[in-house]
């Protein structure tokens, strides 16, 4: 990407809070730090997002009854309704949420988003065809124009939409950048092994993990339009299907956002969630 060298005057508290942005990763200097600002301010696009929203119900201990694991409530909230406020914050106000059997319960609360700031569009997940890659595959109509954030709807995260796919979109190599958080046991997610910026090594729930790593998928992307050109109809997982391929390829971007982050998909991580997530 073509530059050019400036020379620009700021006050001391501004220069203070640009230098405290910068982590070495994410941000890597103090020109860095103007740049994504800048992006942020003046080159704001329209994005869309697809939310695997599933609807199949579960029953937890701290509730007693069966609830979609996407409406699990948190602070007075359904888990769904934390990430799409994030995403708002962000300016990413044109949503999609992928919703499967039991997905009624998610239509009548969410409807069409008007009340939250957001536009809802909703398809429904083939019942036949199942796994994470098809629903993408399903939104492929509404999603060929730029490239757009994929979130799974169970992980809450402290996360900045607006910097992920900034970061992606500085990769122009890139076909998907996956956001990366820090585990203990990686063999409960995707292992990954990251050089730079890229994830050149990933395997999904590894029985054996060999790599010498504590990141794993975080269970949000930015994927590029490019992106469709890998999804065939009868690939069933993202994560075992295509990610390694991308990896191999150089195609797959690593977000460390060291952000909080659960994936809630247990009674004991619902637990800590009440306890610790703080939100917005």
């Amino acid at each position: 990407m073509a530059r050019e060298r400036i020379t620009i005057t700021l006050k001391k508290e501004l220069i203070k809070a640009l230098d405290a942005s910068i982590d070495g990763q994410t941000i890597r200097n103090r020109s860095h730090a103007v740049e994504v600002v800048l992006s942020k301010t003046l080159l704001k696009k329209p994005t869309k997002a697809l939310i695997l929203a599933g609807g199949k119900e579960i029953r937890l201990p701290q509730l007693g009854r069966d609830v979609p694991k996407t409406m699990l409530p948190v602070q007075g909230r359904p888990i769904l309704e934390h990430i799409l406020l994030r995403l708002k914050a962000a300016g990413i106000e044109e949503i999609i949420l992928s919703i499967g059997q039991g997905g009624q319960k998610i239509r009548d609360y969410f409807r069409n988003g008007s009340r939250f700031g957001v536009n809802i569009s909703y398809l429904e997940q083939d019942q036949i065809k199942k796994g994470t890659a098809q629903p993408i595959k399903q939104a492929q109509g509404q999603l060929m124009d730029a490239p757009f954030v994929l979130v799974y709807g169970d992980v809450l995260a402290d996360i900045d939409f607006a910097d992920f796919l900034n970061f992606h979109e500085n990769q122009k190599s890139l076909v998907a950048t996956m956001a990366l958080a820090s585990a203990e046991k990686v063999s409960m997610w995707g292992a990954v092994r990251l050089i730079g910026s890229k994830v050149v090594e990933f395997h999904e729930k590894p029985k054996n993990p060999s790599m010498q790593s504590h990141l794993v998928n975080a269970g949000m992307y930015i994927l590029s339009p490019k992106i469709f050109d890998y999804l065939s109809a009868d690939m069933a997982k993202l994560e075992s299907d295509l990610l390694p391929r991308l990896a191999e390829e150089s195609r797959l971007g690593g977000y460390n956002f060291g952000g909080s982050w659960f994936d809630v998909s247990t009674s004991q991580v619902y637990e800590a969630v009440l306890k610790e997530w703080r939100g917005l």
